[in-house]
């Protein structure tokens, strides 16, 4: 079988700008970036603020294996599809991290024949948005430690400083650091540490701001500590506002590339999915809107994660409606959750097709096929489905390409048509308490009985409605390994309470995010990371990043 990088290179990839010109974009207004990479500026959705929207589609899954279960394949295999089916098309993905390239997941662009390419330059360096929002971060890091060496007019408490240093690798060595060290002329002592880029509240902020305005204001409103009195410090008390919109100048423009088939794709920043929204940004997926009459995007693990997120805090937020969503399954994440019974995967699927039709939307089940899978479990799946009601189809995007996704289209398509206009409905108020936020989500979206809160999470949560953050959305921090937050409870787990050890708040972004075990802000590589086997040929030819 020919591999991810053989495949790119059987296909000849066309001219970005033909690519954008699809969209009605003029190619001359275009920030190139090579032959196959672009920047569209921001303006280009301003002068469209007026145009009606096409079709968003979302792409979520079941609760999936170690593996994934392909939601990025799926996305571009079904932005593929309909596009061969004529429809006017666009896909909104994140942009990898160097962190898992380098470690062990791998990249992030596909795979098969449902790619987004140049996937080896999107999957390193791409166009420096990573890197922009790693030295805004850091800029910010670096001005409130100057702050302390100069006198510390704002009683920032060095013990409660909340905003941690960033860098795009995995490296468990910087999680928990002590700075300062050496005598006066080194700063302040104080415990730091490092979280890897994506998970930076900067990365959550680039990913909803509306426009340069609006992102300057949520910049200005990070959190980077609070007093010895207990009150917010603001970056805008800092004055680091003006110098991090600098450095996010370039960033704040969408990025479009092309799938394999030519497909235009804006391939724009990349949050964590569990302690932040886990989507593209606000304003690519809102100018695609405006360029394409079908728009197809994820969001970042299952229905309890990623799409409650990409409902309660990204639509709420830029104001979109999705008129469709796909729940990505596998035969293999089937039997890992314990086979076909009601407790167990089936079960599981079940209930994250329950969980969508809690937003008033009716889902599509997209059964991405693998080469083993016994033809008589996937009859078994479907049937199972369609038992719930819901149009259930096998997807061949990974080894046909579009035409192995027309099926999956064609599912959607009338799956768009049934869902109609309906509006949006969301689980819970912003005026609710953050206890009964997290309450509602916990036993509506995961199946629980209740929830405990730990001591420093009730001190957090009076903390931040005593300081006016009370009426943020809530942003679950869990493992997506489980509906539940153990992650050895597969299947469709049932009896059980969720913890929330702390709450964090992520003022700039604009939500709070509730730590339910032990979640990882900066992984570790594995005993034998991906590096290891990259090298550069004599020729100048790299191997082992595919």
């Amino acid at each position: 079988m020919l591999s991810n990088h053989d495949i790119e290179q059987s296909r000849q990839k066309r001219k970005i700008q033909d690519v954008a010109a699809e969209l009605g974009l003029d190619p001359e207004s275009l920030l190139m970036h090579g032959k196959h990479i672009a920047k569209i500026p921001v303006d280009e959705l301003l002068t469209r603020q007026n145009q009606p929207d096409g079709n968003l589609i979302l792409v979520s899954a079941m609760t999936p294996t170690p593996q994934g279960e392909g939601k990025t394949t799926t996305s571009i295999g079904l932005g593929d599809a309909l596009r061969l089916l004529g429809k006017k098309t666009a896909i909104c993905l994140r942009e990898p991290s160097l962190g898992p390239y380098f470690g062990v997941k791998g990249g992030g662009t596909g795979a098969g024949y449902a790619q987004v390419v140049p996937a080896e330059d999107i999957n390193l360096h791409f166009v420096g948005d990573m890197y922009a929002v790693e030295k805004a971060n850091n800029l910010l890091a670096t001005m409130t430690d100057n702050h302390l060496q100069f006198g510390n007019e704002l009683g920032i408490d060095p013990r409660r400083i909340v905003l941690r240093r960033v860098i795009d690798l995995n490296d468990r060595s910087l999680r928990d650091i002590f700075v300062g060290l050496g005598g006066v002329k080194n700063g302040v002592p104080r415990r730091d540490g490092f979280n890897i880029t994506p998970a930076s509240e900067v990365m959550a902020i680039l990913c909803l701001a509306k426009d340069y305005n609006d992102l300057g204001k949520r910049l200005g409103n990070m959190v980077v500590g609070f007093t010895y009195k207990g009150e917010p410090v603001h970056a805008r008390q800092l004055s680091a506002v003006g110098a991090m919109q600098v450095l996010l100048r370039d960033a704040i423009h969408p990025n479009i590339v092309q799938t394999l088939e030519g497909t235009p794709a804006f391939v724009h920043a990349g949050p964590f999915a569990n302690i932040a929204q886990g989507t593209n940004t606000a304003i690519a997926t809102r100018l695609a809107l405006k360029l394409a009459d079908y728009v197809v995007t994820e969001a970042g693990f299952a229905t309890d994660l990623g799409a409650e997120k990409f409902f309660h805090i990204k639509c709420r937020s830029a104001g979109l409606s999705p008129r469709a969503v796909v729940i990505v399954a596998t035969a293999k994440a089937i039997a890992y959750h314990g086979g076909m019974n009601a407790t167990g995967g089936l079960g599981n699927l079940a209930k994250h097709i329950e969980n969508i039709r809690l937003f008033g939307i009716e889902p599509v089940v997209a059964l991405n096929h693998f080469t083993d899978d016994k033809p008589a479990d996937l009859r078994r799946i479907i049937k199972f489905c369609e038992s719930m009601g819901v149009e259930a189809v096998l997807a061949d995007h990974f080894s046909q390409g579009a035409k192995g996704g027309v099926k999956m289209a064609e599912a959607v398509l009338r799956c768009i048509e049934k869902n109609g206009r309906k509006k949006l409905k969301f689980l819970y108020k912003l005026s609710d308490s953050l206890e009964k936020k997290i309450t509602v989500l916990a036993k509506k979206l995961y199946g629980a009985d209740g929830v405990d809160f730990d001591r420093v999470a009730e001190t957090d949560m009076e903390l931040f409605t005593k300081t006016g953050y009370g009426a943020l959305p809530i942003c679950v921090a869990k493992t997506s390994s489980s509906l539940s937050d153990d992650p050895s409870r597969k299947g469709r787990p049932s009896g059980f309470r969720v913890t929330v050890n702390e709450l964090r708040l992520s003022a700039g972004a604009g939500f709070v995010v509730a730590i339910c075990g032990n979640i990882v802000t900066m992984p570790g590589l594995p005993k034998v990371p991906a590096a290891a086997k990259i090298k550069v040929l004599e020729d100048g030819t790299t191997v082992g990043l595919w």
